[in-house]
């Protein structure tokens, strides 16, 4: 019944097509919206800020530029994670090297290298694609992580091969370092994942995004319509390469405080993947439900047992997620594909044609 669309005409093509066809659609975002601008930073205690809050809106932007690639366009990669070491070396020298400039901005700028740097690595999109464009893009991610360890000039010839994050403040107060405060760090954050996703929405359901649809389920067919595929295929590399660079800067500034090259290594590019394809691929809502899944899951099976009274080890924990990690991608991958946003859209139908079973 709370889905119910009785009243609910449309009149238009452009009725039709409104992001929210259904009025409750709209509604249960505005309460989304209101418990991630307002109860839950009120409520949440400083654990809840460094171990769920924030890790979950950057997994799901560092999954959303993925998405754009792998999803919408149907270019596969393998190297996620050294892109966003990309962008966060990039915001650490501009930072470096120009104290005087907004961290926010920064940040925003930091992606525009990561995209310099996934347009040059995506040109053999134009020749090879499936298999090998993962191996193209895998071995960029092992030459992206050499060169952040042996050019020392990315970390400042820090003796420790390391870069730390200084106190950056942005109009009195402190938004990065380690005097800045978890809430301000939270809101940075959403603020920068909220306009990303703006972007994404407007991107997907635009003439890109179609072009980028096209070129996914089959290139040949979208290149003799007109379609040009390299433009397709780079610059969807170059969309997602930004929007991952972004994540990594808000990765070590706004979460981490510090990183070294193995940060970013082939584990953090498998982990956006896992997030991607649980959540769904071809989905901006399920990079949200992915990362909530994963990165909810480690904290959900340290409480759970503490609470009932178990005594469980650190490292069974630890092994105890990467067992039913591995299995929600066994399952999705069989029984759905499309993730967990297409399970919602499954519920979401049902709940509209309640209580008839069609």
């Amino acid at each position: 019944m709370l889905y119910r669309t009785a009243g609910q005409f449309k009149t238009s093509y452009k009725a039709d097509q409104a992001l929210f066809p259904v009025r409750q659609d709209a509604m249960l975002l505005g309460i989304i919206l209101v418990f991630a601008w307002v109860i839950l930073p009120l409520t949440a205690s400083e654990f809840a800020f460094q171990t769920l809050l924030i890790p979950v809106l950057i997994y799901a932007l560092a999954a959303m530029g993925l998405n754009i690639l792998t999803g919408y366009a149907g270019q596969l990669s393998l190297g996620t994670g050294a892109f966003m070491g990309v962008g966060a070396y990039a915001c650490y020298k501009m930072l470096t090297l120009m104290p005087w400039l907004n961290p926010v901005a920064a940040i925003l700028l930091s992606g525009v290298f990561s995209a310099g740097v996934g347009v040059l690595f995506g040109i053999p999109s134009l020749r090879i694609k499936g298999f090998y464009l993962a191996i193209a893009t895998l071995a960029a991610q092992f030459f992206l992580i050499w060169l952040f360890e042996k050019w020392a000039w990315l970390y400042n010839f820090n003796a420790s091969g390391a870069i730390q994050v200084p106190n950056l403040d942005m109009l009195g107060v402190w938004v990065a370092g380690p005097q800045a405060a978890s809430i301000t760090q939270y809101y940075v954050v959403l603020v920068v994942v909220s306009l990303m996703t703006l972007l994404c929405i407007n991107l997907t359901r635009g003439t890109l995004g179609r072009t980028w649809k096209a070129t996914r389920d089959m290139d040949i067919a979208a290149e003799l319509i007109g379609i040009n595929l390299m433009r397709s295929k780079l610059t969807a590399f170059a969309v997602s390469s930004y929007i991952v660079g972004v994540a990594g800067a808000l990765f070590v500034f706004m979460w981490r405080g510090a990183a070294e090259p193995n940060l970013f290594d082939i584990s953090l590019s498998f982990r956006i993947l896992f997030i991607a394809i649980i959540g769904g691929l071809g989905s901006i809502l399920g990079n949200y439900l992915g990362a909530i899944l994963i990165v909810g899951l480690p904290v959900v099976l340290n409480i759970v047992p503490e609470m009932l009274g178990i005594p469980i080890a650190s490292a069974t924990v630890e092994h105890l997620n990467t067992m039913i990690v591995g299995a929600l991608i066994i399952f999705f991958l069989i029984i759905e594909p499309h993730g967990l946003a297409r399970l919602w859209a499954l519920i979401r139908e049902k709940l509209i044609s309640w209580p008839f079973p069609y």
